[in-house]
């Protein structure tokens, strides 16, 4: 039998990877399954991004790419920085990879040595302990509050720094919460990492289009600390493109060079058709985009429904999520409770109970760092949402 280094052995597999695997295998067997525990939109990729694939395959667009992405792409990627955020960075601060996820990884990779900490307020998105696992680095968890919108205090954010601590990383808006920062609390964030030179924050704003209260802020808008933030972002989720992977940094130049250094040794450039299509989707303003106000305008819907059928299950704490297509709900008052066949005695239980018993996939809080809660993302259209929280309030209505 092969013997697998410990690194792989003590990578977990991704918790909503699984559960839909869980939930593809019952629908093969003819379960009529609703499955609740991808992050993913489930609208199309606009049609002209789309066209500017196909052009870029007749126009042969089929070599290699340099490294850190065409040079247009990276230009386009400035100019939406400064258009959209009025943020300012030059061609050589931007690394285009396959996905947010690589480029997360990318960076720390490139940052972390073995025994340095990370900084990761919880609830978190699930890659980014198993990413700091395979750097061999320590991340120190931050515990948010639902009743804090689960955001973290500057306060808790400076009990946490040691000698050791070398990165922040967060979201917003945030994968699992849907909670999103406002300026004065980035603020706060900021002047905190401002004191300690060695720490770098990663900004993950992956769901930046995904904003139910208007302005997307960032970090590096404060430009005491913009020299010690890179910024990750992409096209997954704002313009429905997440087959494409294409995500990309904004960083200060010796973090981009090191981030194409790594990549130019795992996986050399993105895909070369996928960076033609993301050239389009970054050049046209959001403003100009039909395509994403209508796909804004059906989360906000759904947001608003499934806060409003979900408040109406007996003891479920749910918080209001201002950003992503995410709630986290707190189901702890359910742990301890049976329907004198299951016994559910935490979040992973519970999920299995709904999966297996009226075939809805969630995704347990354990994998966002939070235990008491459970994650429903509501990719997906109103009649599956408003049947799948039927059927979730009649089977936690038989635990007893």
């Amino acid at each position: 039998m092969t013997t697998l280094t410990q690194r792989i052995q003590y990578l977990a597999e991704s918790e909503t990877l699984a559960m839909s695997r869980k939930s593809r295998e019952l629908k093969a067997l003819g379960h009529d399954v609703i499955n609740l525990s991808l992050g993913e939109p489930d609208f199309n990729t606009p049609d002209y991004i789309k066209e500017a694939a196909k052009e870029a395959i007749d126009k042969n667009f089929t070599f290699y790419p340099p490294v850190a992405g065409y040079e247009d792409l990276r230009k386009a990627i400035c100019l939406k920085l400064k258009r959209d955020n009025n943020l300012d960075y030059e061609c050589n601060q931007i690394v285009v990879s396959t996905g947010a996820k690589q480029s997360i990884a990318n960076v720390v990779l490139s940052l972390v040595n073995p025994g340095d900490e990370v900084l990761v307020p919880a609830p978190y998105w699930v890659s980014y302990k198993e990413i700091i696992k395979v750097a061999e680095g320590k991340a120190v968890f931050i515990p948010a509050t639902i009743e804090n919108d689960f955001k973290v205090t500057p306060q808790q954010l400076e009990a946490a720094i040691t000698p050791k601590t070398r990165l922040l990383i967060y979201s917003s808006p945030c994968n699992p919460t849907g909670s999103v920062y406002s300026r004065d609390e980035l603020k706060g964030i900021a002047e905190v990492i401002v004191k300690y030179p060695n720490i770098t924050i990663i900004a993950d704003e992956i769901y930046e289009h995904i904003n139910f209260i208007g302005k997307h802020e960032s970090i590096c808008q404060f430009d005491f600390i913009k020299d010690r933030v890179v910024l990750v972002n992409g096209v997954s989720k704002g313009f429905a493109m997440t087959g494409w992977r294409i995500g990309f940094i904004a960083a200060p130049v010796d973090i981009a060079k090191a981030c194409d250094k790594l990549q130019g040794q795992f996986t050399s450039g993105a895909s070369s058709i996928a960076q033609r299509a993301a050239l389009k989707a970054f050049a046209t303003a959001p403003d100009d985009t039909p395509d994403m106000k209508i796909m804004l305008k059906a989360f906000r819907e759904r947001r608003d429904l499934m806060l409003k059928l979900l408040a109406e299950i007996p003891g479920m704490k749910l918080n209001h999520p201002d950003g992503a297509f995410y709630i986290f709900p707190d189901i702890s008052c359910y742990f301890g409770k049976s329907d004198g066949k299951t016994n559910v005695a935490n979040a992973n239980d519970l999920c299995l109970y709904l999966l297996n018993k009226v075939y809805v996939a969630l995704v347990p809080g354990d994998a966002f760092g939070d235990p008491r809660c459970i994650r429903f993302s509501y990719a997906t259209g109103i009649d599956k949402l408003t049947e799948a929280v039927r059927r979730i309030k009649q089977a936690l209505e038989e635990l007893r």
